[in-house]
C-alpha cells in the first residue's frame, strides 16, 4: 500500500488530505501539524470579535479525519526530509517512510529587525494562540499600535476599534495597502478607518522601542514617541522553507514548483503560502500567493497531481478583506496594467478594471459595503481567465451587464 505524507496541517494540508480521499486514493495518508489544535481556518483570526475568539473555526471535526482514514499527528514537527531515503524524521524520534510527500508548511509573520527583540509587548498574528493573546488587550481603555498598513494590520485595527480599543497604525510607505491595492481603493479604506478614530500615520520610520511601566514606548525617526499597551507587527510573511532548503530543493521566493506543483525533487510536491509557481495566464510569471482561496485550491490540485492526474495551475488569483462594513475584493494581478477604468455600482461601491497596452483585462479591484462588488468581481475573474479584451466603454457603463461581455 502506498503512503502519502502531508507536512503542514493548515488549510492547504487538510484540504489536500480530504481531496485525496474524495478523488479515490485508497493508500495511507499521514497529515502532520506542529500546532496541538486540529486544522482550523486562519482568516477569522483577524476579523472575529471578542466573543468569537474562544474557539477556532475548525476545517473538520477530529472524528472526520479518522473516518476518512487520515492519520492526523498534531503537536509534531518534522525535523528532516530525506528525498533519497524517501522518509521524514519527526520531533518524537520516529522516521516515517513515504511514497510521495506534500509540503504545505505555510508562512510565518515577518518581524522587526533588531527592534524590541524579546519584548513581551510585541506580537504578531499567525495562530489561534496569537489571536487569543491579542483579544485580551483589545478592550476599552487600551492602546494598540499596529506596525504595517497592509491587510492583516488594517483588519486587526478594525477589529480592535469595534471592541473599543484605541489604535494607531504606522506605515513606512507613503500610503496604506501600497502593494497590490490601487490608491483610489486604499483611500476609501483609509477614510473609513479615520471615521472610526484610527490614527493612521504613513511615511514614518521606527528608530527604537523600549519598555516602561508595563507599556511599550516607540521612538519614531522624527523624534516623536508613542506609548502602547501592545505593538502588533503586521509587515508581511516569510515562507517556511527550512525543510525544503535542508532537503536541497530549489528555492525561488518560496519552494519553487512547476505548474503541477512538483518541486525539484521526485515525488515531492508543495502548495499554498510556502511555494511559488508559474501562472500561465500571466505568461508564466512566477508568483507566490498568501490567500485562503489559493490554499484551498492548491490543496485539491496537489492531491490530484500526487495521484497522477496532471492538472496544471489555472486559477485566477483572488483576495478579499473585510473591515467594518466594507469589503474589498481583488481578482487577478494588475502588474503591467497601463489603463484603469472605473465602474460605479451605486452607494459608494465601485470597481476599477486594469487593462494592459493591448486592452486585455489583467485585474479588477472592487470595494463597497457588504456584497456590493462580489458578483461583478466574480464575472471579472471569469473575463480574466479567458484573457478577454472587453470594450472599455462597456466596462465603465453600469447599465451594461458584465455577463454579456463574457458571453461575447
Amino acid at each position: 500500500m502506498t503512503h502519502f505524507v502531508i507536512i503542514g496541517a493548515g488549510e492547504c494540508g487538510a484540504r489536500a488530505a480530504f481531496a485525496l480521499r474524495e478523488k479515490g486514493y485508497d493508500g495511507e495518508i499521514t497529515l502532520i501539524g506542529s500546532e496541538t489544535l486540529v486544522p482550523y481556518e486562519r482568516p477569522p483570526l483577524s476579523k472575529a470579535g471578542d466573543e468569537e475568539a474562544a474557539g477556532p473555526k475548525f476545517i473538520a471535526k477530529v472524528e472526520r479525519y479518522a473516518e476518512s482514514g487520515i492519520s492526523l499527528l498534531t503537536g509534531i514537527t518534522v525535523q528532516h526530509l530525506n528525498p533519497e531515503a524517501k522518509s521524514v524524521t519527526l520531533s518524537d524520534g520516529r522516521a516515517v517512510a513515504y511514497d510521495k510527500v506534500l509540503l504545505t508548511t505555510g508562512a510565518r509573520a515577518r518581524m522587526l529587525q533588531d527592534i524590541g527583540v524579546g519584548s513581551k509587548h510585541i506580537r504578531s498574528l499567525r495562530t489561534h494562540a496569537d489571536a487569543v493573546a491579542l483579544r485580551k488587550v483589545m478592550v476599552p481603555g487600551k492602546h494598540i499600535v499596529v506596525i504595517g498598513g497592509g491587510f492583516i494590520g488594517l483588519e486587526l485595527a478594525a477589529t480592535a476599534r469595534a471592541l473599543g480599543t484605541d489604535v494607531t497604525v504606522l506605515e513606512g510607505l507613503e500610503r496604506v495597502l501600497k502593494r497590490g491595492v490601487p490608491e483610489e481603493v486604499a483611500e476609501v479604506i483609509c477614510e473609513r478607518h479615520s471615521l472610526e478614530g484610527v490614527d493612521i500615520r504613513c511615511g514614518v520610520a521606527i528608530a527604537a522601542m523600549k519598555e516602561e511601566d508595563e507599556r511599550a514606548v516607540i521612538q519614531l525617526a522624527d523624534g516623536n514617541m508613542i506609548e502602547a499597551d501592545l505593538v502588533l507587527v503586521g509587515i508581511g510573511a516569510t515562507p517556511n522553507t527550512e525543510l525544503a532548503v535542508d532537503a536541497g530543493l530549489k528555492i525561488d521566493n518560496g519552494i519553487a514548483v512547476d505548474e503541477f506543483l512538483r518541486t525539484s525533487a521526485a515525488d515531492i510536491y508543495a502548495a499554498g503560502d510556502c511555494c511559488s509557481f508559474p501562472l500561465a495566464i500571466y505568461g508564466g510569471r512566477r508568483v507566490r500567493l498568501e490567500s485562503w482561496r489559493n490554499a484551498q485550491e492548491q490543496g485539491a490540485l496537489a492531491a490530484a497531481n500526487m495521484m497522477g492526474l496532471g492538472e496544471a495551475v489555472s486559477a485566477v488569483p483572488w483576495f478579499w478583506s473585510d473591515q467594518y462594513d466594507v469589503t474589498l475584493q481583488i481578482a487577478g494581478l494588475a502588474e503591467g496594467a497601463v489603463r484603469h477604468l472605473r465602474r460605479d455600482l451605486g452607494d459608494g461601491a465601485f470597481i476599477l478594471f486594469h487593462l494592459d497596452q493591448a486592452g486585455r483585462l489583467l485585474a479588477a479591484s472592487g470595494i463597497g459595503r457588504g456584497n456590493a462588488v462580489a458578483r461583478d468581481i466574480r464575472l471579472a475573474e471569469m473575463l480574466i481567465a479567458v484573457r478577454a479584451h472587453p470594450d472599455p466603454a462597456a466596462l465603465v457603463a453600469s447599465s451594461v451587464k458584465l455577463k454579456s461581455l463574457l458571453a461575447a
